[in-house]
């Protein structure tokens, strides 16, 4: 079709393709596709404006197409200038006239240029990964925060940063946190983390994992994953922790567990998941042997001191795509992947549709609860109600193919007593 919407994508020519890889997605995106079957029907998000700003692939897409099919009118930028999809962003405005604004490789003037065209969209919800969409109209639109019924938010780090502005008394608009669900972060962060992130590191640098140390920087849902992903590979892995029950964890799960400090001198390939800053800093990469690959996926580039690692640098080239070679003083040499950037994303394809099936899912009925809970809510940050969660984990067992067992009606009761004797 021939699109009328606003749009800023690097080639139409590259629709084609986009449908395509969208289409292999959706296949495996089930849930997804039952709830936009119902959407069609019941247009749940009539006259609604959402604003979404995601990574641009193509399970986001399959999510666009959902809300598009619920009566939403959608607009759709990166949430990342390198995971874009050029070809599902083509796609998507082309084919299925979503307006699109993003570009892989985008600078940050374009990046933050295609969040405000995404904003001038006058949202009535919005959806995040990682807060960027609402801390510009927090920090530079307030005007339009009355307009806002709810948004949504993908990540870790962004729900980090809508409970401070909670707990600031400065969130002007309530949140659905779909990061808290269970059938976000138990699969998404884990399996999705996990799985995609050891791809993303061997895509870039084809290094045996096998017989490599690799150190993961916490043991969060997405730490956890990488570690063991990497141990199902052969690494032997170091986790680095600053919470003692996350650590305990990890030791009983069987890995050794050290300060970043100890575990620089002797890792082959370090990766952060921590949502924090300055994780890796300049005293570790002086400790770090010859030949260490630094990679991140955490949501933002700020986790590996990358301003430090350029000052200590003598020399600097692209050793391979997406692989910076950092020469130090002493001739040592460090590899940068993804300049920071999340090494999930922007070297492999993301977390797979299997799991972002439950996670889109969680956006899109979340989206349809503010709607038609929007009078009650509050301005906070909200869990994914436990029935959204709980329904989502039905529908994907069901498209699996497996059955579960049932209470009794005698085991129920069972349960619900308190003087029930041994």
């Amino acid at each position: 079709m021939a699109t009328t919407r606003r749009y800023d994508v690097k080639d139409l020519a590259l629709a084609k393709e986009g449908v395509r890889r969208i289409a292999w997605a959706d296949q495996n995106m089930p849930v997804l596709a039952a709830i936009r079957e119902r959407f069609e029907s019941e247009q749940p998000l009539a006259g609604f404006r959402i604003a979404a700003c995601l990574h641009v692939t193509t399970e986001t897409a399959n999510l666009a197409r959902t809300l598009k099919a619920g009566g939403a009118d959608v607009v759709l930028c990166a949430s990342n200038p390198l995971s874009t999809q050029d070809e599902t962003a083509a796609a998507l405005v082309e084919e299925y006239d979503v307006s699109v604004f993003a570009i892989n490789g985008e600078d940050n003037d374009t990046y933050y240029r295609h969040i405000e065209a995404a904003v001038d969209h006058k949202p009535q919800i919005t959806m995040d990964d990682g807060a960027d969409v609402i801390g510009v109209l927090h920090a530079h639109r307030r005007e339009q925060l009355g307009d806002v019924i709810g948004g949504t938010e993908e990540t870790t780090t962004g729900v980090i940063r809508l409970k401070a502005l909670e707990r600031d008394g400065a969130l002007g608009f309530p949140i659905i946190a779909v990061n808290e669900a269970k059938t976000k972060h138990l699969f998404d962060n884990r399996y999705g983390t996990g799985q995609s992130t050891v791809d993303g590191i061997i895509r870039a640098t084809n290094k045996l994992i096998a017989g490599s140390k690799v150190v993961v920087a916490a043991y969060g849902w997405c730490g956890r994953g990488v570690a063991n992903r990497a141990r199902g590979m052969g690494a032997h892995v170091i986790v680095t922790e600053i919470d003692p029950l996350k650590a305990i964890e990890a030791v009983m799960d069987g890995f050794e567990v050290l300060t970043m400090e100890r575990a620089a001198e002797i890792g082959d390939i370090f990766v952060t998941a921590t949502g924090n800053r300055g994780v890796i800093r300049a005293e570790h990469m002086e400790r770090m042997k010859d030949g260490a690959i630094l990679a991140n996926t955490g949501h933002f580039n700020v986790e590996i001191d990358i301003p430090a690692l350029r000052s200590m640098a003598t020399d600097t080239r692209e050793a391979r795509h997406l692989v910076d070679e950092f020469t130090m003083e002493d001739g040592r040499k460090l590899y940068l992947l993804a300049d920071g950037r999340l090494v999930n994303l922007a070297v492999a394809e993301g977390h797979p549709a299997q799991v972002m099936d439950m996670s889109f899912a969680n956006q899109a009925l979340s989206a349809e609860f503010i709607v038609g809970n929007a009078a009650s809510l509050e301005r906070k940050v909200y869990d994914v109600p436990e029935d959204i969660d709980t329904e989502i984990a039905r529908l994907k067992l069901e498209t699996m193919g497996v059955d579960i067992d049932m209470l009794s009606e005698d085991q129920a009761k069972y349960l619900a007593s308190w003087d029930e004797g041994t």
